[in-house]
């Protein structure tokens, strides 16, 4: 066994130098302002053919809560069954009621769906009403980790709590620290909660390479989005993270 880092990646691009750098797995997503969109059909493909780590796939039709329609749950079906067909490692998922509460059956009507491939359940478990009884629901209906900032905005500001939930599983389930996790506070982390894996976007933002920019006119109708950046990860990071992580498997 070892400790293992989970990046967040919102393209190829990113992917493969995540590979690169010492990432054990990927987490791919599209549309970063959303919080994590369904990637490509394209994307997938290329991403796992490329890569030789795990790739796992947000299957998220939309940015917002974690409530679906009956329309966007047959979206989310699909994406399972494309995402399968295209022989990712695992699928991403989150459902919640609208009283706060896990949605037990389209979780389980989904993990039956995916088989044989992982499912990790999202940060959508921050969202919900009662973390320690959403554990015990997940653990029981066989999902395969839960990525959770500890229901604070980030893993350090939770960091009491995912330390109940990493001692609360019982090494059936893992609980994967996810949201601010960088080589700042990755110790900490490891020290306190005993977790085994974490995720970390470890972003950075690329400039265009765009020579004219129109300044009169916003893409997205929203001002304050800079449309002349990306996303991308910054492979420093992740390679100081990897080597923490290598020092602290020493007293696994």
């Amino acid at each position: 066994m070892k400790r293992k880092l989970e990046i967040c990646c919102y393209s190829v691009e990113s992917a493969i130098n995540a590979e690169k750098f010492g990432a054990d797995r990927i987490e791919l997503c599209d549309n970063y302002s959303e919080g994590g969109t369904t990637p490509s059909y394209a994307t997938i493909q290329y991403s796992v053919k490329k890569l030789k780590i795990p790739v796992n796939v947000i299957i998220r039709p939309r940015g917002g809560d974690f409530l679906y329609s009956d329309v966007e749950y047959k979206i989310i079906k699909q994406d399972v069954l494309a995402t399968k067909e295209l022989n990712a490692n695992g699928i991403v998922i989150g459902f919640l009621t609208s009283f706060g509460e896990i949605d037990i059956e389209k979780t389980k009507e989904i993990i039956e769906l995916a088989k044989p491939l992982e499912v990790t359940f999202h940060r959508a478990f921050d969202m919900c009403k009662d973390p320690l009884k959403a554990l015990v629901q997940l653990k029981n209906i066989g999902i395969t980790r839960i990525l959770t900032s500890g229901a604070k905005n980030t893993a350090i500001e939770g960091i009491d709590l995912l330390t109940k939930l990493v001692k609360k599983a019982e090494n059936k389930i893992i609980i994967m620290p996810g949201s601010g996790v960088n080589e700042r506070n990755m110790n900490e982390l490891i020290q306190k909660t005993k977790a085994i894996e974490y995720h970390s976007s470890a972003k950075t933002f690329d400039n265009s390479k765009m020579n004219y920019f129109n300044q009169d006119i916003s893409m997205g109708g929203i001002d304050t989005v800079n449309e002349f950046s990306k996303i991308a990860i910054d492979q420093g990071i992740v390679k100081k993270m990897v080597e923490i992580l290598l020092i602290n498997n020493n007293d696994l």
